[in-house]
């Protein structure tokens, strides 16, 4: 009686009916008990009911659900008025011991977030003061001293869709399969013949998307190219499918402008702003992915599998982390260790200390906090591909921007917190690792996601050395040999000295384990990574120095090409037509502007120029 006014209670949310019949360690052991006894059918249905319900129902709720009559018995098939009440599904890994999806039922009123693709490998971003932007632009709720924005610059995304070998399951591969204009890379070229056994294949081809089956058939009624590729079909090397076949993919927002017009025209409406003013998006959450695998003795890659799914770290382990660039096995290379953007030399010539010495200032100045999300596996286990880093957008879009603060998931004991051990006479360092979420996490924030959160992440994954202690040690020590390795080069190549002080600091305790006698646990070495450090530091008024003279130099160079043009008799017709006499005059008070003190005010919260860079000399002869 009274636990049926509190499911039919309107004011109740459906996420509290979740946790109420969810066990969790907040209840006592008679509740957890109890819930235990309800049949999984019932739970569903109570969820179901809680997802329909309207107040004007009351308590006469039957009639409105029902079930056919199928060969005179009742079917099985719930139905709520005339509709089928259907269930949604996600996959999250797959079982260790079959190698079987785990396959869990999503909230009845769940509705997938969409998502623009604003970052890639190849992206221009810059960090701006608050002071410079009219915040009513910017979401009421998100408040940062400074602001990232950043632009995707690729037209094509160099796609690995592992999971479209499954027939139906990547829709959207399928989509862009199924038309023209497309550049595959380790895909089976696939005959007519073969086209017909797919035709013909009942149960096969109607695995495929409508899309797909469409792209098939029409092949083999033209006969035409000689040969096509399907998403379920990668290349055979020595008789096997590839791991790695790619494909370039128009990037979604581009191919569908009215959606990105009816997101900006959405947020345009929810804040209240005028057709003239911009939609600012800046980052206000930062998601970093890393791919974690078990050991390969035979191909001589050792444990990286740690991490349990998602990890909060502070700036110093934050940028441990990116100095190391780690990364797993992966389909796509043929070992582990350290990569990413920062070990390209072919996309980036300059030395590495450069890039990381502004995304560390942009991080401090803006107050961004760094989350480590798993790819791969959980644990040396636990395989779950791609499906956390789908998962997590998810379940962060549906969190609070508060809720999002480490401080309120600290304080709350949605993450808890490692500390470095002893074992067996050795230190492990896992403090490096940071924060990792607890089962009250996913038991709250993934109740916004699922029906049963808590089944979604085992034990053993939320805690990976349960899946072995040995392994865990081991996993731990291939990180910080990595660490070491990785942070020797910056001494071998000179570039250390490049490196702005806290920076210097941590290669130091990479490295070395400390520096000047000081532990990454040290007050003074956490204070450096403070944003009122770095802005009150020397080292950060020289790059707004630098930067002031790269401005200077710019509008040096403008002011004088104009005069110039301007001096040549023949373009007097062209310079009068486009107003180069007032354009000058604007450039010329631009210089102005840029030579003053408050220019240089201005540029506080900015991640400015570094020093250490020389200008080319073709513009120093300018």
């Amino acid at each position: 009686g009274s636990d049926s006014r509190k499911i039919l209670d309107p004011d109740r949310s459906f996420g509290s009916v979740i946790r109420l019949f969810s066990q969790s360690a907040e209840f006592t052991d008679a509740y957890n008990e109890f819930i235990a006894t309800i049949p999984r059918t019932v739970r569903d249905f109570i969820l179901t009911l809680k997802r329909y319900w309207k107040p004007d129902w009351g308590t006469e709720w039957r009639s409105r659900f029902h079930v056919d009559s199928i060969n005179g018995q009742p079917g099985t098939q719930l139905k709520y008025r005339l509709a089928p009440v259907r269930t949604q599904f996600l996959r999250v890994g797959s079982d260790p011991s079959d190698g079987s999806w785990r396959m869990f039922g999503l909230r009845k009123d769940f509705s997938p977030a969409t998502k623009l693709q604003r970052e890639d490998d190849i992206t221009a971003s810059v960090t701006v003061p608050a002071h410079c932007l009219d915040k009513s632009t910017i979401h009421p709720d998100v408040d940062f001293p400074s602001y990232k924005f950043a632009q995707n610059c690729e037209y094509r995304l160099f796609q690995r869709p592992d999971d479209a070998i499954h027939r139906g399951y990547d829709k959207q591969t399928e989509f862009d399969f199924a038309h023209g204009g497309n550049f595959f890379s380790n895909y089976q070229p696939l005959t007519l013949a073969e086209a017909r056994d797919v035709l013909h294949d009942a149960i096969g081809y109607y695995d495929y998307t409508r899309p797909m089956q469409k792209m098939i058939a029409a092949y083999v009624e033209d006969g035409a190219p000689a040969c096509f590729v399907s998403t379920a079909n990668p290349r055979l090397v020595d008789g096997r499918p590839t791991k790695n076949p790619r494909y370039l993919q128009t990037r979604t927002d581009l191919l569908d402008p009215r959606g990105r017009h009816l997101a900006d025209a959405g947020l345009r409406l929810a804040r209240g702003l005028e057709q003239d003013q911009p939609v600012l998006s800046p980052v206000n959450a930062v998601l970093a992915g890393r791919r974690n695998s078990p050991p390969d003795p035979g191909a001589g890659i050792r444990s990286l599998a740690v991490y349990n799914p998602i990890h909060h770290m502070e700036l110093p382990e934050l940028f441990i982390e990116f100095i190391c660039s780690m990364t797993g096995k992966s389909p796509s290379t043929t070992g582990a260790g350290s990569e990413g953007a920062l070990t390209k030399g072919p996309f980036n010539a300059l030395p590495p200390v450069y890039d990381l010495n502004a995304a560390f200032i942009s991080y401090v100045v803006s107050g961004y906090e760094g989350f480590v999300t798993a790819a791969g596996y959980v644990g040396p286990q636990a395989r779950v591909d791609h499906d956390i880093s789908l998962l997590v957008p998810e379940v962060w879009c549906r969190m609070s921007v508060e809720e999002r603060s480490p401080e309120y998931l600290l304080k709350g004991g949605f993450l808890e917190r490692m500390e470095d051990f002893d074992h067996q006479g050795r230190k492990v360092l896992a403090g490096r690792l940071g924060s990792r979420i607890t089962k009250k996490f996913v038991n709250t924030f993934f109740g916004r996601v699922f029906n049963h959160p808590h089944v979604v992440l085992t034990d053993e994954m939320l805690r990976p050395e349960l899946q072995g202690m040995e392994m865990f040690l081991e996993g731990m020590d291939n990180i910080v040999a990595t660490q070491k390795r990785v942070a020797g080069r910056y001494f071998a190549d000179g570039s250390i000295v490049w490196a702005c002080p806290p920076l210097q600091a941590l290669l130091h305790i990479m490295r070395d384990d400390h520096f000047e006698g000081k532990t990454l646990d040290d007050p003074e070495i956490r204070a450096m990574f403070t944003r009122e450090s770095v802005l009150s530091s020397d080292w950060y008024q020289e790059r707004l120095v630098a930067k002031q003279g790269v401005d200077v130099r710019l509008w040096q160079r403008h002011v004088a090409y104009l005069e110039q043009f301007l001096r040549n008799a023949s373009y007097a017709g062209v310079a009068q037509r486009m107003g180069l006499k007032e354009r000058l005059e604007k450039a010329r008070a631009k210089l102005t502007e840029v030579k003053s003190s408050g220019y240089l005010d201005s540029l506080r919260g900015m991640t400015g120029a570094d020093p250490a860079v020389p200008e080319p000399a073709s513009r120093r002869a300018n």
